[in-house]
C-alpha cells in the first residue's frame, strides 16, 4: 500500500471520528438542555433566563443516563425501544418486498405484514418519503427517533430530580438562611421577636395577596404545627438573583409545587418576587 493511500485512509478515519464526536456532542447538549429545562420548569423558572454555561449542559446528561442502576437500565430499555422503532419506521416508508421464506407456516405472518404495510394511513407517508434520497430518508428517521428518545429521558429525569429536591427529606439542595435589614424585605422574622410579623409600612404589592399571606408568618415554622420548622433551601444563585424555596414535608405529591422566592440583591437593594402555581401547598 502506498503512503498516499495510507494518508488518505488516516484522513478519512479522523474525519469520520470528528463527525461522530460532533454529532454525539449535539445529542448530549440536547439531552442536557431538556433535563435542565424540565428541572427548573418544575420550580417555574425559565432555563433561558439563568445564562448557564454551555459546558454545564454537556455534563448534566451523565445524571440522566448514569445516575444510578435503575436510571441506567431505563436508558438501555429506551435505547432498545428506539432501535426497534427506527427499524419499524424504515420498514413502513420502504417498498414491501415479497417474502421468500419457505413453508406455509409463514403465510399468516406475511399476510399480516402486507396488510399492515398497505394500511391507508401509511401510504401518504411512504409517498412523501419516496421524494427524498434513500440515505437522507433513513438519516432523518434515525435522528428524529433519537431526539424523541432523548427528549423523554431528559424530561422524565429532570422532573424526577426536581421533585426529589423539593422534598425536605430527599433534597440535595443546600439549606440556606437569608439575613436582611428589616427595611429591605417584607418577609422574614425579627430576630428579637420571632413571633411578630414584620411591619409592612412602606411596602407595596402587585399580584395575588393570598399568595403573599401564605408565606407571611410561615418563614420559620408551620402555623398548623409550631414545632415543625420550615426548612428553606437554595435552588440556584444567578446574576444577583437568589432563588429560595421552602422544602415540602414528606408525603408531598408530585403535582404539588413549593413557592419560589426570587430575591434580587443587586445594588444593595433587596427585591422580592414570588413564583408559585395555584393552590400551593408547603
Amino acid at each position: 500500500m502506498s503512503s498516499n493511500s495510507q494518508n488518505s485512509s488516516t484522513t478519512n478515519l479522523l474525519g469520520s471520528f470528528a463527525g461522530l464526536v460532533g454529532i454525539f456532542s449535539i445529542f448530549l447538549y440536547f439531552l442536557g438542555w431538556i433535563y435542565r429545562w424540565a428541572y427548573f420548569e418544575f420550580f417555574l423558572i425559565e432555563v433561558t433566563s439563568l445564562n448557564l454555561p454551555i459546558q454545564s449542559f454537556l455534563l448534566v446528561p451523565l445524571q440522566a443516563i448514569l445516575g444510578d442502576l435503575w436510571i441506567f437500565f431505563r436508558a438501555i430499555l429506551v435505547l432498545i425501544v428506539t432501535v426497534l422503532l427506527i427499524k419499524a419506521t424504515i420498514w413502513l416508508i420502504s417498498s414491501l418486498k415479497a417474502s421468500t421464506a419457505p413453508g406455509t407456516s409463514q403465510l399468516p405472518i406475511s399476510r399480516f405484514t402486507q396488510n399492515l404495510h398497505s394500511f391507508w394511513l401509511f401510504r401518504p407517508l411512504r409517498s412523501f418519503a419516496q421524494l427524498l434520497p434513500k440515505p437522507l430518508r433513513y438519516e432523518i428517521v434515525v435522528v428524529l427517533w433519537i431526539l424523541a428518545a432523548l427528549f423523554w429521558i431528559g424530561r422524565w429525569q429532570g422532573n424526577a430530580d426536581a421533585y426529589r429536591d423539593a422534598l425536605n427529606n430527599t433534597s440535595t439542595r443546600p439549606i440556606v438562611t437569608l439575613v436582611s435589614p428589616s427595611d429591605k424585605i417584607a418577609l422574614g422574622r425579627n430576630l428579637d421577636d420571632l413571633l411578630i410579623n414584620p411591619s409592612l409600612k412602606g411596602s407595596r404589592i402587585i399580584g395575588d395577596v393570598e399568595q403573599f399571606r401564605q408565606i407571611l408568618g410561615r418563614e420559620t415554622n408551620d402555623n398548623t404545627n409550631p414545632k415543625q420548622p420550615i426548612v428553606w433551601r437554595l435552588l440556584i444563585e444567578n446574576n444577583n438573583w437568589v432563588y429560595l424555596f421552602p422544602a415540602m414535608l414528606p408525603g408531598g405529591k408530585p403535582n404539588q409545587r413549593p413557592p419560589v422566592l426570587a430575591v434580587n440583591t443587586g445594588d444593595g437593594r433587596v427585591q422580592l418576587l414570588i413564583l408559585s402555581r395555584p393552590k400551593v401547598l408547603l
